[in-house]
């Protein structure tokens, strides 16, 4: 296992414009192209053994819950399906199978729209100290993964790489986006988590939070990035859910646990990851898939 994994793309005759953690993007004229690859984040480091299929899955997720939402918001997407691209990309086409998107090119809007259901994460240590998450004031005496009393859009600064995002409150929003567009995005974003839990609910998971991003194409508001993944997300075990504490998890949250308890400080390098954690990673995503779409790698 791991032979077959992508951890870098490299395609000489098309116009590389970003390589990300997990994404290289190239451009083709006004449209992009997204491969995601095999790297794997953590705490802002990529680590130095890929995640094999970990670019598939989340390709997978994403086209599937695309099609899900476009009756919400239009999206950037164009085709998940290598023959459908343009004539530059056919020779690459074994390696894009499965793993890229051809997307419309959008203007990224400068704020990531994060939605939480439940209190974890960033948004926990925030409670602990404030009562308030991105200063929008919670019940006294609540627990970690307690579900809210409903949704709340905690937006964020997107940060350069290797920086961490910072939570804003709205009014933050509004001074960077205008307060129309900081109302619209929020207004979207809410009414895109709610379908995503509702229709993870039946599948036997609970989407603790998510982060959408958008962009500006044509003077119109579209979704981009990804959508609902476990890299975008946090992904819980219904039949597992207890709250009062971590919960686990369908998401890099695995990897993470590993990473704290061999007290990795947190900063390059990355430690080497023995097969077993590789693999019950890999098998968290790929559940993950299989639960949501009905079907596994295709």
């Amino acid at each position: 296992m791991g032979s077959d994994a992508l951890v870098r793309s490299d395609f000489k005759d098309i116009q590389l414009v970003k390589r990300g953690k997990v994404r290289d993007v190239y451009e083709i004229d006004d449209q992009l192209l997204i491969i995601a690859s095999d790297r794997m984040s953590a705490f802002d480091v990529v680590m130095a053994d890929p995640i094999p299929d970990k670019g598939k899955i989340l390709t997978g997720i994403s086209l599937f819950w695309f099609k899900k939402l476009e009756t919400i918001v239009e999206n950037h997407l164009i085709s998940g399906d290598p023959h459908e691209y343009p004539v530059v990309c056919h020779p690459y086409a074994q390696q894009l199978e499965g793993r890229s998107m051809l997307v419309k090119k959008a203007k990224p809007l400068l704020v990531e729209c994060i939605v939480r259901g439940y209190l974890s994460g960033s948004g926990w240590q925030e409670y602990l100290q404030n009562g308030s998450v991105c200063e929008i004031p919670l019940p006294e005496g609540m627990g970690e993964s307690d579900k809210l009393p409903e949704p709340i859009f905690t937006p964020s600064t997107k940060a350069a790489d290797g920086m961490h995002d910072e939570n804003i409150p709205f009014e933050k929003a509004v001074d960077i986006l205008g307060k129309e567009m900081a109302e619209q995005v929020r207004e979207i974003s809410l009414r895109l988590y709610e379908f995503g839990r509702d229709f993870a609910a039946g599948k036997g998971i609970i989407v603790a939070d998510t982060k959408f991003e958008f962009g500006i194409k044509d003077d119109k508001l579209i979704l981009i990035d990804e959508a609902l993944t476990p890299d975008s997300s946090r992904f819980w075990p219904v039949d597992e859910y207890t709250p009062g504490g971590p919960q686990k998890s369908f998401d890099k949250q695995f990897l993470r646990d590993y990473l704290v308890k061999i007290n990795w400080p947190k900063i390059p390098p990355p430690p080497k990851l023995p097969p077993e954690i590789i693999e019950k990673t890999r098998g968290k995503y790929l559940e993950a898939l299989e639960r949501l779409t009905g079907h596994g790698l295709r």
